[in-house]
């Protein structure tokens, strides 16, 4: 009797563990839990804006509905962002990252702060594609491209650092156009960059062409004919901005090299990251695989989608899949090209 006692015992028990196992297999991974969304860029420019967005609609379409939070960690043009959610945020699908489309190239001609590979990313999806554009205080004696390129004192741009589109694209119409720029560094974000416009510390910027449409001061300025935007780095041109020529009519009026042209090209589509989303390495397939459905979801939600467009966010959804196979074609190009974005970059 006694033995079973002891035998029936050991049955409840472990019938109890095995129904609690059962129930805890049940719960949603999310359930309880809280995401953290680390923004490269200071608080209240697009990458931000965006994320924000994102945080609100996402939790919707995960499993458990999780809280996410967005932590603004600016720096480097997102190179301190992207350092952090590759090396130090837990691949445990509870921290992701909004980084600078333009990261690959600072991977790709080899920074030694660069501290990722980007192939190894998760990338999740973005909501837009970025292409790029170039404004000039209008009170600055460069009126186009050409007064760049025959000036004896270039102009002063800003930049938040060397992945971000503002330094890129300066580094690009050197040597593509032979327009001379004086980059400014250090920035921690664009609104940063737009202020120091203001005050007249520096006399341009390049970035993507979003917010420039979408936020203050850009509509302001738009309005009083503050700034000029001297160039375009689509492939056609904007019919916002119909007086102002693409990079590549700037090309053919020049008869740029086609090497010189293959290189813009590789940096200039890079725009097709737009603004990702990123999870380490490391992060279970699986969980991924949840977060990229998650966002597909929510980049069609109608309140959503009406959000973005009263408060002037292109979008333009771009799958994770997509993103994962860009990064693997951006890390792979001819030697010959690499060697020439490194020189353009100021790598040797």
């Amino acid at each position: 009797m006694k033995f079973l006692r002891v035998f029936l015992l050991g049955c409840a028990a472990l019938l109890l563990t095995s129904q609690t196992l059962v129930q805890a297999q049940q719960e949603p991974f999310y359930q309880g839990k809280t995401i953290k969304v680390v923004v490269g860029f200071t608080s209240g420019g697009f990458y931000d804006r965006w994320s924000r967005l994102l945080a609100r609609f996402v939790p919707k379409y995960l499993p458990g509905a999780p809280e996410m939070i967005v932590q603004n960690m600016p720096g480097a043009g997102g190179l301190i962002a992207a350092n952090h959610v590759y090396n130090v945020a837990q691949p445990d699908g509870l921290t992701v990252g909004m980084t600078s489309y333009g990261m690959y190239l600072d991977q790709m001609v080899g920074r030694k702060e660069v501290q990722y590979d980007v192939r190894k990313f998760h990338w999740i999806g973005s909501p837009e594609k970025s292409d790029v554009l170039m404004y000039m205080r209008s009170d600055a004696p460069y009126k186009s491209i050409e007064d760049i390129r025959t000036a004896s004192t270039p102009p002063k741009c800003g930049s938040t650092g060397t992945a971000g589109t503002d330094y890129i694209l300066a580094r690009l119409l050197e040597d593509t156009l032979n327009a001379k720029i004086d980059t400014v560094l250090g920035y921690p974000g664009g609104s940063e960059i737009d202020l120091a416009v203001e005050k007249g510390e520096v006399q341009c910027r390049g970035l993507t062409a979003a917010p420039f449409f979408g936020r203050e001061p850009f509509i302001s300025w738009r309005k009083r004919n503050f700034v000029n935007v001297l160039l375009y780095g689509g492939l056609k041109r904007d019919p916002r901005i119909p007086d102002t020529p693409t990079i590549y009519e700037i090309f053919d009026k020049l008869n740029t090299p086609e090497e010189s042209r293959r290189v813009a090209d590789v940096i200039l589509r890079g725009g097709d990251f737009g603004r990702p989303w990123v999870m380490p390495p490391a992060t279970p397939p699986e969980v991924v695989k949840t977060m990229r459905a998650a966002y597909a979801k929510a980049m069609t939600d109608s309140t959503l989608l009406d959000e973005a467009k009263q408060t002037k966010l292109d979008v333009e959804y771009v799958p994770g899949e997509e993103l994962q196979k860009l990064a693997e074609k951006m890390m792979s190009q001819p030697p010959g090209v690499v060697q020439r974005v490194k020189t353009l970059l100021g790598k040797k």
